[in-house]
């Protein structure tokens, strides 16, 4: 159950295979959360989604179909998530197929259903015409008080039963009460923000205005009004805030790997309980699943995601498989660190590379774990530190991540995961002072300067930092777009060297310094010596008879 279940109520999708749970799933929540396929037993963990209508936010629970006796050890699993999601529920929708009609397996599971000590509403899918909503009028027979006609792939009827799940809902909790208050004068902030009553601001790392202490603390080559467009200066102003702000959210992190190499069974372990199905099947797990779990005084997110395949195989697979690299990939897109497993018997592979550099491409934070360490033969003092060299060399982009070595089949060091994972995402939101910024890249380029390209040596006046999470630094330049990758690894180098930036990529943007002027002094001017018939050539100080002149062999 969500650590944030207590506190809201609590929605269960019940019903047999293929009904249409999922279809009602994804329109509660207004997306596509949940794979939907026209194929039974798609479904398999509990999906957890956060909604609000008239004013209540709830959780709504995802479930496999529910049957009695399943001959599939996979689907005999999938009936321990439902059950689990029934015992969980404040209120539960029993889907049935209005096409359909009323079956035996809806029978067996309204009998089941029976045992639950909370209100329940049957929702007559696929009702999307007056006629199959008189047809949806048979299923009254199970002799549940609440039945309504729906259609959720189009959303008839689905706002008149949202209502009434809302009104069976419990009274609203302190904590939901608070939380309302908090959105309210969150509301108020960005209206007064919109009409421009309030200017946003950041502050440094010493409580003073950031803007206001730039120009003191980089000496002659400040960063000045002069030096940032008012448009540049507001976006790097506002995406800091914005970075800053997300803060408040829990850290979001995603398991992400190979297919089988242990990201469900690792989740488990962490949480104590079977939150997700666990095969020794690759693919077993379809969707990315979000579970919350206490961490210090706060809680983080875990999110199981279905292994990425190598696209060949996706694009050959069945259209379940499609749907479920492409989740793990949006599950990539919204996390703040993605720990990525790898097999310790088989090693870092060129898709577990690959997989990582999904990663790195969207910003995210990075910790790489060697699962099944138990199973690592003939070990010694060194295998670990030969297995991170060995990493290093085959992915030399992912220097910067942490390796950690688990079993998540013995629990050994699966806590050192999330310690990781916590501490890469404080170092996604690490802000670096202007001055020291400035310091440590004066003192970088006088040891190194830029090397020339086309004759033109770039050079480096300042830098500040425009973001955070992934942090962002900008760096203001003569020749900006002549300054070499390997220049910028270098400048990176020294960053991390000095600031640390433990498991997050750096994002280095390089542009053109504007309003550099070049100040000249005035050339001495005596009095204008006249040559009869020889005028001069303009701006060679020469006769224009000898700027003709062709020069000979020896340059005379």
């Amino acid at each position: 159950m969500p650590a944030h279940a207590g506190t809201l109520p609590v929605v269960a999708i019940v019903g047999r295979p293929n009904v249409g749970k999922s279809t009602l799933f994804n329109r509660i929540l207004g997306e596509r959360h949940a794979i939907v396929e026209d194929r039974a037993r798609t479904t398999r963990d509990r999906m957890y989604g956060d909604a609000e209508w008239n004013g209540r936010r709830f959780i709504v629970v995802d479930t496999g179909g529910l049957e009695i006796d399943p001959d599939d050890p996979i689907e005999a699993k999938v009936q321990v998530q439902a059950r689990l999601a029934i015992a969980e529920a404040d209120v539960i929708v029993f889907v049935v197929d209005s096409i359909a009609g009323l079956t035996p397996a809806d029978q067996e599971a309204s009998e089941l259903l029976r045992l639950a000590r909370v209100p329940l509403f049957v929702a007559a899918n696929k009702a999307d015409n007056p006629k199959r909503e008189l047809d949806a009028a048979e299923f009254w027979s199970l002799g549940w008080e609440h039945t309504y006609p729906i259609a959720a792939n189009h959303g008839r009827g689905v706002a008149d039963l949202l209502d009434e799940l809302v009104r069976a809902f419990p009274p609203e909790s302190e904590a939901e009460l608070a939380r309302k208050a908090r959105a309210d004068e969150a509301d108020a902030f960005a209206d007064s923000v919109a009409r421009g009553s309030l200017r946003p601001f950041i502050v440094g790392e010493d409580g003073d205005d950031l803007e206001d202490g730039l120009e003191a603390s980089t000496g002659d080559d400040a960063l000045d009004a002069a030096d940032l467009s008012g448009d540049e200066a507001e976006a790097a102003r506002w995406d800091a805030m914005l970075a800053a702000s997300s803060d408040d959210a829990p850290p979001a992190i995603a398991f992400v790997g190979r297919p089988n190499v242990g990201k469900s069974s690792l989740i488990n372990a962490l949480l104590g309980e079977e939150r997700t199905i666990v095969s020794d099947i690759p693919g077993t797990t379809r969707d990315a699943i979000d579970s919350r779990v206490a961490w210090g005084r706060t809680e983080v997110v875990l999110i199981d995601t279905a292994g990425i395949r190598r696209r060949g195989k996706v694009a050959s697979g069945p259209a379940a498989e499609r749907y479920s690299t492409l989740r793990s990939i949006r599950a990539i897109a919204r996390c703040d660190v993605a720990v990525l497993l790898v097999d310790g018997v088989d090693g870092l592979t060129a898709q577990d590379a690959h997989v990582a550099g999904y990663v790195v491409e969207e910003g995210k934070g990075l910790v790489i774990a060697i699962n099944k360490w138990d199973a690592v033969e003939d070990k010694t003092g060194k295998t670990f530190e030969t297995y991170v060299e060995w990493i290093r060399h085959e992915a030399p982009f992912l220097d910067f991540a942490p390796v950690v070595s688990i079993s998540a089949r013995t629990g050994q060091r699966i806590g050192r995961v999330l310690e990781l994972a916590v501490d890469v995402w404080a170092e996604r939101r690490r802000r670096v002072g202007t001055g020291e910024l400035n310091r440590v890249v004066t003192a970088a380029s006088e040891r190194q300067q830029p090397p020339m390209v086309k004759g033109k040596r770039p050079k480096i006046f300042y830098a500040t930092q425009a973001a955070i999470a992934p942090p962002t630094f900008v760096f203001f330049a003569r020749e900006a777009a002549n300054v070499h990758f390997s220049y910028q690894r270098y400048l990176e180098n020294r960053l991390r060297e000095t600031f640390g930036f433990l498991g997050t990529p750096l994002r280095l943007v390089f542009r053109e310094r504007a309003g550099v002027r070049i100040e000249r002094k005035p050339e001495r001017r005596g009095p204008a010596k006249r040559t009869k018939g020889v005028a001069k050539a303009a701006g060679t100080g020469r006769p224009r008879s000898a700027a003709r002149r062709p020069a000979d062999a020896s340059g005379r």
